[in-house]
């Protein structure tokens, strides 16, 4: 085989690595990888096969808390150094990484407000919290009580158990629950009642949901979305947070338990 040859073909499968290695490259870039907090998780499920059909990118979503202590938490996951696009949490934990210029400020948009609500295991007596004083009753009566690490647990646990000057008779049967649906915990009957966000409650088999908090206990939480810094894909993200916002997306985000913002933010 004379030199000439040799060189042919070595020039082949170089060309051929790189050509596999930019399909590879631009694949990635067609994906937008979302760290997602459980409360807007049910409306990104539904909305996502719309948007991957329309845009052509490809939604990845993590589940990751808005805060917390837990390695999965989105200010943990991010300070370690793992790469996402979006984060779609807790309006509040968010202003915090844009301080820190871990995402792009001017992305920034509200998606959805969520309220709190109360779950019991399926089947169970669904006790009395149409009025703040009932719901403290309920509080004093139950046997167990779980809340999550995020939004709505810091709430309970350092704002209203104290307003409502209970905590020190339910810390003790109370308990915060890291990285899981507190939902799931009320089903397999390890505690009696539980409280989340109404949307990371609704999807949850096993249980009976009470309702939500009543007026003068309840908070809504404002769930918003940005471009993280340094995003592979900011084009994608920008596209999905366009979406999200759209009055378009309103539809399945009040199915999923929350109340729409559809403001279209500025991008």
């Amino acid at each position: 085989m004379g030199w000439s040859s040799v060189t042919g073909r070595i020039l082949v499968v170089s060309l051929c690595v790189i050509l596999l290695a930019s399909m590879a490259s631009a694949d990635e870039m067609r994906e937008v990888k979302v760290f997602i907090s459980g409360g807007f998780s049910a409306a990104l499920r539904e909305l996502g096969p719309d948007f991957e059909r329309a845009s052509g990118n490809k939604v990845i979503a993590v589940s990751a808390p808005s805060m917390g202590e837990t390695p999965e938490a989105i200010p943990n996951r991010l300070q370690r150094g793992e790469a996402a696009d979006v984060l779609i949490m807790v309006g509040y934990a968010l202003d915090k990484l844009i301080a820190q210029g871990k995402v792009i400020g001017d992305t920034r948009v509200d998606l959805a407000r969520s309220g709190i609500g109360m779950a019991v295991r399926a089947g169970a007596p669904k006790p009395d919290i149409s009025s703040v004083e009932s719901f403290k009753r309920t509080l004093l009566a139950a046997k167990s009580i779980a809340y999550s690490d995020s939004a709505s647990g810091v709430y309970l646990f350092t704002e209203l158990f104290p307003r409502l000057g209970i905590l020190d008779q339910i810390k003790g049967k109370s308990r915060m629950i890291p990285a899981e649906p507190v939902g799931k915990v009320v089903a397999r009957g390890e505690a009696e009642i539980g409280f989340q966000q109404m949307s990371e409650l609704l999807p949850v088999s096993g249980i009976d949901i009470v309702g939500p908090l009543p007026p003068g206990a309840q908070k809504l939480t404002m769930f918003s979305a940005a471009v993280v810094a340094g995003s592979k894909n900011s084009q994608g993200a920008r596209a999905l947070l366009r979406y999200l916002s759209s009055p378009s997306a309103s539809p399945i985000i009040s199915k999923t338990g929350m109340e729409p913002v559809a403001a279209a933010g500025k991008k």
